[in-house]
């Protein structure tokens, strides 16, 4: 049975339309007009438990509010959410219980107060046995390298510290899913690694489901081995972040290094009028972009070594960050195959 199941679910909301003119906000206090919005519209899917998953999608597409149905905080206009077995918004004791969340720009942390306060408060709300909220802080903290960070207020910890000690806080009652909504926004590199590593580990060796947020696509080639994709309410895309790379990276780039900059010229020229490549030159680097559903590429390779002497050449296909604004932008039904053709009209 599945951990999560979402059966056609969507969320409606009701907005105030402010009516113009002089007397436009006195005539909307007594005569209100409202207009709907819809959130989500008709999402279907299931998560298994122990799947880790990246659920992407713009601004404004509708992720923050899938899963505030799904932790119980709003319920949807229609159809049907089952965390656990249960309705998140009809049991929300029963639902809290099974779940940890984390929201990149909120805190469930006592400003003022300790680290350990925060947490001796979340171990008497969930009712955790003392010698498991021993063992859970002990080796949470451990991982997480906070075991300095206890005794400290919240208030002077950096944003790294502060988001490894959420994270903590999240799974001290060991919840069986784990949302996370941008757990990494803002934070360095080291900082990343760490908090990635960790997920890493509690999704392998405790089988914690994963249910992730991001605008950082290392995040999800790092995390995550299934890929869903909103947007304007609407799931697009279900499936691995593999296929995606292999059946909608359209975009192939050719870098090569040439023995001076009057070559690079020369090369940049021998592309001229031919739309089917984007060619920029810098010094010596003159970097060739196509599609390579249109261009066969072990043929344009043989074309660029045959006639340009290059003194190093390199190939790079589109890179994930790109792929998914381009699938934002045109939709995923805009990409489609097509047979490659030969690399003609290079002079």
């Amino acid at each position: 049975m599945p951990i999560i199941e979402v059966d056609h679910v969507n969320k409606v909301f009701k907005t105030s339309v402010r009516r113009e003119g002089r007397f436009g906000t006195f005539i909307s206090l007594f005569s209100p007009v409202t207009r709907q919005v819809t959130a989500v519209e008709d999402i279907s899917f299931t998560i298994e438990k122990g799947e880790s998953v990246a659920y992407l999608g713009p601004n404004g597409a509708g992720k923050s509010t899938t899963i505030k149905m799904l932790t119980g905080i709003l319920e949807p206009s229609g159809g049907n959410i089952l965390v656990g077995g249960g309705k998140p918004h009809r049991n929300r004791i029963h639902n809290s219980y099974q779940i940890g969340v984390v929201f990149g720009q909120r805190s469930q942390l006592l400003f003022d107060l300790p680290v350990r306060d925060s947490y001796e408060m979340l171990r008497y709300m969930y009712g955790i046995p003392h010698a498991h909220y021993r063992k859970n802080l002990s080796e949470f903290a451990a991982v997480l390298e906070v075991e300095q960070l206890l005794d400290r207020p919240v208030r002077t910890l950096s944003l790294g510290q502060r988001m490894r000690c959420e994270i903590l806080a999240a799974l001290l009652h060991e919840p069986d899913i784990l949302f996370l909504d941008e757990p990494t926004i803002g934070l360095d590199v080291i900082a990343k690694e760490r908090i990635r590593s960790f997920i890493e580990q509690i999704n392998r060796e405790k089988q914690v489901t994963i249910l992730l947020t991001t605008h950082d696509l290392d995040d999800i080639e790092r995390l995550c081995s299934r890929l869903m994709i909103i947007d304007k309410g609407n799931l697009i895309y279900d499936g691995s972040l593999g296929y995606i790379r292999e059946h909608f990276a359209t975009e192939r780039r050719i870098r090569m290094v040439m023995p001076d900059p009057a070559a690079a010229t020369v090369t940049a020229a021998r592309f001229e009028g031919n739309a089917d490549f984007r060619v920029s030159v810098q010094e010596q680097m003159i970097e060739i972009t196509y599609d390579h559903r249109q261009i066969d590429t072990s043929e344009l390779l043989r074309t660029l070594l045959s006639t340009c002497n290059p003194r190093d050449l390199a190939m790079q296909d589109e890179n994930i960050e790109a792929l998914i604004r381009r699938i934002y932008q045109d939709g995923i039904n805009a990409v489609h195959q097509q047979p490659p053709r030969t690399a003609g009209g290079i002079r």
